[in-house]
Protein backbone atom coordinates (compact mmCIF):
# COMPACT_ATOMS: atom_id res chain seq x y z
CA UNK A 1 0.00 0.00 0.00
CA UNK A 2 0.98 3.60 -0.46
CA UNK A 3 -0.17 6.51 1.61
CA UNK A 4 -1.59 9.75 0.36
CA UNK A 5 -0.98 13.15 1.86
CA UNK A 6 -3.88 15.55 1.87
CA UNK A 7 -3.71 18.21 -0.79
CA UNK A 8 -5.53 20.71 1.42
CA UNK A 9 -3.62 20.26 4.64
CA UNK A 10 -0.32 18.88 5.76
CA UNK A 11 0.06 16.91 8.96
CA UNK A 12 3.62 17.00 10.35
CA UNK A 13 5.23 13.78 11.47
CA UNK A 14 6.23 13.51 15.11
CA UNK A 15 8.87 16.07 15.97
CA UNK A 16 8.74 17.69 12.54
CA UNK A 17 7.29 20.91 11.17
CA UNK A 18 4.19 21.09 9.06
CA UNK A 19 4.92 21.14 5.35
CA UNK A 20 2.62 23.22 3.15
CA UNK A 21 0.47 20.90 1.05
CA UNK A 22 1.51 22.57 -2.19
CA UNK A 23 5.11 21.48 -1.54
CA UNK A 24 4.26 17.84 -0.82
CA UNK A 25 4.02 14.92 -3.23
CA UNK A 26 1.29 12.37 -2.66
CA UNK A 27 3.25 9.23 -1.76
CA UNK A 28 6.43 8.15 -0.05
CA UNK A 29 9.16 7.68 -2.66
CA UNK A 30 11.30 4.97 -1.04
CA UNK A 31 10.60 1.34 -0.11
CA UNK A 32 9.70 -0.10 3.25
CA UNK A 33 12.74 -1.32 5.20
CA UNK A 34 12.37 -5.09 5.06
CA UNK A 35 14.73 -8.02 4.66
CA UNK A 36 14.31 -7.59 0.90
CA UNK A 37 15.54 -4.00 1.20
CA UNK A 38 18.79 -5.01 2.88
CA UNK A 39 19.41 -7.95 0.53
CA UNK A 40 18.99 -5.82 -2.60
CA UNK A 41 20.99 -2.97 -1.04
CA UNK A 42 23.98 -5.24 -0.33
CA UNK A 43 23.73 -6.77 -3.80
CA UNK A 44 23.68 -3.29 -5.36
CA UNK A 45 26.76 -2.27 -3.39
CA UNK A 46 28.55 -5.41 -4.55
CA UNK A 47 27.66 -4.65 -8.16
CA UNK A 48 28.75 -1.05 -7.64
CA UNK A 49 32.21 -2.26 -6.73
CA UNK A 50 32.62 -4.95 -9.39
CA UNK A 51 30.88 -3.03 -12.19
CA UNK A 52 33.07 0.02 -11.59
CA UNK A 53 36.17 -2.16 -11.84
CA UNK A 54 34.77 -3.94 -14.91
CA UNK A 55 33.97 -0.74 -16.77
CA UNK A 56 37.30 0.78 -15.88
CA UNK A 57 39.16 -2.30 -17.16
CA UNK A 58 37.06 -3.23 -20.22
CA UNK A 59 35.39 -0.08 -21.55
CA UNK A 60 38.61 1.57 -22.66
CA UNK A 61 37.36 4.98 -21.54
CA UNK A 62 39.65 5.34 -18.57
CA UNK A 63 38.53 6.07 -15.06
CA UNK A 64 37.51 9.64 -15.90
CA UNK A 65 35.57 8.66 -19.02
CA UNK A 66 33.68 5.91 -17.22
CA UNK A 67 32.90 8.34 -14.39
CA UNK A 68 31.41 10.87 -16.81
CA UNK A 69 29.35 8.19 -18.60
CA UNK A 70 27.94 6.65 -15.43
CA UNK A 71 27.23 10.07 -13.90
CA UNK A 72 25.24 11.01 -17.00
CA UNK A 73 23.24 7.77 -16.80
CA UNK A 74 22.61 8.35 -13.11
CA UNK A 75 21.39 11.90 -13.80
CA UNK A 76 18.87 10.57 -16.33
CA UNK A 77 17.56 7.90 -13.97
CA UNK A 78 17.30 10.37 -11.08
CA UNK A 79 15.24 12.70 -13.27
CA UNK A 80 12.86 9.79 -13.88
CA UNK A 81 12.87 8.92 -10.17
CA UNK A 82 12.02 12.49 -9.15
CA UNK A 83 9.21 12.64 -11.70
CA UNK A 84 7.52 9.48 -10.47
CA UNK A 85 4.56 10.03 -8.17
CA UNK A 86 5.30 7.08 -5.89
CA UNK A 87 7.90 4.44 -5.16
CA UNK A 88 8.56 2.23 -8.19
CA UNK A 89 10.89 -0.69 -7.50
CA UNK A 90 12.54 -0.77 -10.93
CA UNK A 91 13.35 2.94 -11.09
CA UNK A 92 14.37 3.21 -7.45
CA UNK A 93 16.77 0.27 -7.44
CA UNK A 94 18.25 1.20 -10.80
CA UNK A 95 19.08 4.58 -9.25
CA UNK A 96 20.64 2.85 -6.24
CA UNK A 97 22.73 0.55 -8.45
CA UNK A 98 23.98 3.47 -10.56
CA UNK A 99 24.67 5.68 -7.56
CA UNK A 100 26.65 2.79 -6.09
CA UNK A 101 28.83 2.73 -9.21
CA UNK A 102 29.22 6.52 -9.26
CA UNK A 103 30.06 6.66 -5.55
CA UNK A 104 32.74 4.03 -6.10
CA UNK A 105 34.14 5.93 -9.07
CA UNK A 106 34.28 9.19 -7.11
CA UNK A 107 36.38 7.54 -4.44
CA UNK A 108 38.55 5.75 -7.01
CA UNK A 109 39.17 8.96 -8.93
CA UNK A 110 40.34 10.73 -5.80
CA UNK A 111 42.66 7.86 -4.92
CA UNK A 112 43.98 6.76 -8.31
CA UNK A 113 43.89 9.94 -10.41
CA UNK A 114 44.43 12.63 -7.80
CA UNK A 115 46.54 10.74 -5.30
CA UNK A 116 44.34 11.61 -2.32
CA UNK A 117 45.13 9.26 0.59
CA UNK A 118 42.30 6.95 1.63
CA UNK A 119 42.54 8.31 5.15
CA UNK A 120 41.83 11.79 3.81
CA UNK A 121 39.00 10.82 1.47
CA UNK A 122 37.33 8.75 4.18
CA UNK A 123 37.45 11.69 6.57
CA UNK A 124 36.22 14.18 3.97
CA UNK A 125 33.29 11.98 2.91
CA UNK A 126 32.34 11.44 6.55
CA UNK A 127 32.31 15.21 7.13
CA UNK A 128 30.29 15.86 3.96
CA UNK A 129 27.74 13.22 4.93
CA UNK A 130 27.45 14.72 8.41
CA UNK A 131 26.85 18.15 6.86
CA UNK A 132 24.10 16.74 4.62
CA UNK A 133 22.42 15.16 7.64
CA UNK A 134 22.68 18.35 9.67
CA UNK A 135 21.26 20.57 6.93
CA UNK A 136 18.57 17.98 6.14
CA UNK A 137 17.47 17.78 9.78
CA UNK A 138 17.68 21.52 10.32
CA UNK A 139 15.41 22.11 7.35
CA UNK A 140 13.00 19.17 7.66
CA UNK A 141 13.27 18.18 11.35
CA UNK A 142 13.48 14.52 10.39
CA UNK A 143 15.83 12.07 8.66
CA UNK A 144 13.23 9.34 8.45
CA UNK A 145 12.96 7.54 5.13
CA UNK A 146 9.23 7.12 5.78
CA UNK A 147 8.79 10.81 5.06
CA UNK A 148 10.51 11.15 1.69
CA UNK A 149 7.40 12.84 0.34
CA UNK A 150 8.64 16.23 -0.84
CA UNK A 151 11.13 17.20 -3.51
CA UNK A 152 13.38 18.74 -0.86
CA UNK A 153 13.46 15.60 1.26
CA UNK A 154 14.04 13.41 -1.76
CA UNK A 155 16.97 15.63 -2.81
CA UNK A 156 18.55 15.31 0.64
CA UNK A 157 17.91 11.58 0.60
CA UNK A 158 19.73 10.91 -2.67
CA UNK A 159 22.59 13.24 -1.76
CA UNK A 160 23.02 11.35 1.51
CA UNK A 161 22.90 8.03 -0.34
CA UNK A 162 25.63 9.20 -2.73
CA UNK A 163 27.94 10.17 0.13
CA UNK A 164 27.26 6.89 1.98
CA UNK A 165 28.49 5.02 -1.08
CA UNK A 166 31.55 7.20 -1.51
CA UNK A 167 32.34 6.99 2.21
CA UNK A 168 31.79 3.25 2.29
CA UNK A 169 34.07 2.74 -0.69
CA UNK A 170 36.89 4.76 0.81
CA UNK A 171 36.50 3.20 4.27
CA UNK A 172 36.30 -0.30 2.84
CA UNK A 173 39.42 0.18 0.72
CA UNK A 174 41.20 1.69 3.69
CA UNK A 175 40.57 -1.37 5.86
CA UNK A 176 40.90 -4.15 3.29
CA UNK A 177 43.86 -2.80 1.31
CA UNK A 178 45.71 -0.01 3.09
CA UNK A 179 45.49 -1.69 6.49
CA UNK A 180 45.98 -5.09 4.84
CA UNK A 181 43.07 -6.84 6.55
CA UNK A 182 42.12 -8.64 3.37
CA UNK A 183 38.71 -8.97 1.74
CA UNK A 184 37.44 -11.94 3.76
CA UNK A 185 38.33 -10.46 7.14
CA UNK A 186 36.90 -7.08 6.10
CA UNK A 187 33.64 -8.80 5.16
CA UNK A 188 33.42 -10.43 8.60
CA UNK A 189 34.31 -7.15 10.32
CA UNK A 190 31.63 -5.08 8.56
CA UNK A 191 29.02 -7.84 8.99
CA UNK A 192 29.78 -7.90 12.71
CA UNK A 193 29.45 -4.11 12.86
CA UNK A 194 26.00 -4.29 11.22
CA UNK A 195 24.98 -7.04 13.65
CA UNK A 196 26.09 -4.81 16.52
CA UNK A 197 23.90 -1.98 15.21
CA UNK A 198 20.94 -4.38 15.01
CA UNK A 199 21.51 -5.48 18.61
CA UNK A 200 21.84 -1.87 19.73
CA UNK A 201 18.53 -1.03 18.05
CA UNK A 202 16.40 -4.02 19.02
CA UNK A 203 17.87 -4.76 22.44
CA UNK A 204 19.21 -1.42 23.65
CA UNK A 205 16.79 1.00 22.06
CA UNK A 206 19.09 2.83 19.64
CA UNK A 207 17.02 5.32 17.65
CA UNK A 208 15.48 3.71 14.56
CA UNK A 209 16.49 6.50 12.18
CA UNK A 210 20.13 6.52 13.25
CA UNK A 211 20.21 2.71 13.32
CA UNK A 212 19.04 2.71 9.73
CA UNK A 213 21.59 5.22 8.46
CA UNK A 214 24.53 3.64 10.32
CA UNK A 215 23.62 0.23 8.91
CA UNK A 216 23.11 1.80 5.47
CA UNK A 217 26.63 3.23 5.53
CA UNK A 218 28.14 -0.07 6.70
CA UNK A 219 26.44 -2.12 3.99
CA UNK A 220 28.52 -0.29 1.39
CA UNK A 221 31.95 -1.57 2.51
CA UNK A 222 30.34 -4.94 3.31
CA UNK A 223 29.09 -5.29 -0.26
CA UNK A 224 32.36 -3.98 -1.68
CA UNK A 225 34.37 -6.46 0.37
CA UNK A 226 32.15 -9.31 -0.81
CA UNK A 227 32.53 -8.19 -4.42
CA UNK A 228 36.29 -7.87 -4.16
CA UNK A 229 36.59 -11.22 -2.41
CA UNK A 230 34.67 -12.96 -5.20
CA UNK A 231 36.20 -11.13 -8.16
CA UNK A 232 39.84 -10.48 -7.30
CA UNK A 233 42.60 -12.96 -8.23
CA UNK A 234 43.49 -15.64 -5.72
CA UNK A 235 46.96 -14.15 -5.43
CA UNK A 236 45.39 -10.97 -4.09
CA UNK A 237 43.23 -12.76 -1.56
CA UNK A 238 40.10 -13.25 -3.69
CA UNK A 239 38.36 -16.26 -5.25
CA UNK A 240 39.29 -15.28 -8.80
CA UNK A 241 35.79 -15.29 -10.33
CA UNK A 242 36.51 -12.03 -12.15
CA UNK A 243 34.44 -8.88 -12.44
CA UNK A 244 32.38 -10.14 -15.41
CA UNK A 245 31.05 -13.28 -13.72
CA UNK A 246 30.59 -11.59 -10.35
CA UNK A 247 28.75 -8.59 -11.82
CA UNK A 248 26.53 -10.76 -14.04
CA UNK A 249 25.66 -13.08 -11.16
CA UNK A 250 24.65 -10.31 -8.79
CA UNK A 251 22.82 -8.35 -11.47
CA UNK A 252 20.73 -11.42 -12.26
CA UNK A 253 19.78 -11.83 -8.60
CA UNK A 254 18.99 -8.11 -8.27
CA UNK A 255 16.80 -8.19 -11.39
CA UNK A 256 14.90 -11.22 -10.12
CA UNK A 257 14.25 -9.65 -6.72
CA UNK A 258 13.25 -6.26 -8.16
CA UNK A 259 10.80 -7.90 -10.57
CA UNK A 260 9.37 -9.89 -7.67
CA UNK A 261 9.02 -6.78 -5.53
CA UNK A 262 7.49 -4.84 -8.40
CA UNK A 263 4.82 -7.51 -8.85
CA UNK A 264 4.09 -8.34 -5.20
CA UNK A 265 4.68 -4.83 -3.78
CA UNK A 266 5.90 -6.38 -0.55
CA UNK A 267 8.22 -3.44 0.08
CA UNK A 268 5.67 -0.66 -0.32
CA UNK A 269 5.22 1.28 2.93
CA UNK A 270 1.83 1.07 4.62
CA UNK A 271 0.13 4.23 5.87
CA UNK A 272 0.66 3.49 9.56
CA UNK A 273 4.43 3.10 9.32
CA UNK A 274 4.61 6.18 7.12
CA UNK A 275 2.70 8.17 9.70
CA UNK A 276 4.95 7.02 12.49
CA UNK A 277 8.00 8.22 10.54
CA UNK A 278 10.11 5.32 11.75
CA UNK A 279 13.03 4.15 9.66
Amino acid sequence: MTYETSETSAVPEAGGPAVPARHRVRWNKVPEVTLYFWIVKVLCTTVGETAADLLNEKAGLGLTGVSVLMSALLAVVLVVQFRTKAYRAGVYWLAVALISVVGTLISDNLTDNMGVPLETSTTVFAILLAIVFMVWYRRERTLSIHSIDTTSRESFYWLAVLFTFALGTAAGDLLSERMDLGYWLSTVLFAAAIAAVAVAHFALGLDAVWSFWIAYILTRPLGASIGDYLSQPTGDGGLGLGTVITSALFLAVILSLVVYLGVTRKDVADPESAARGAA
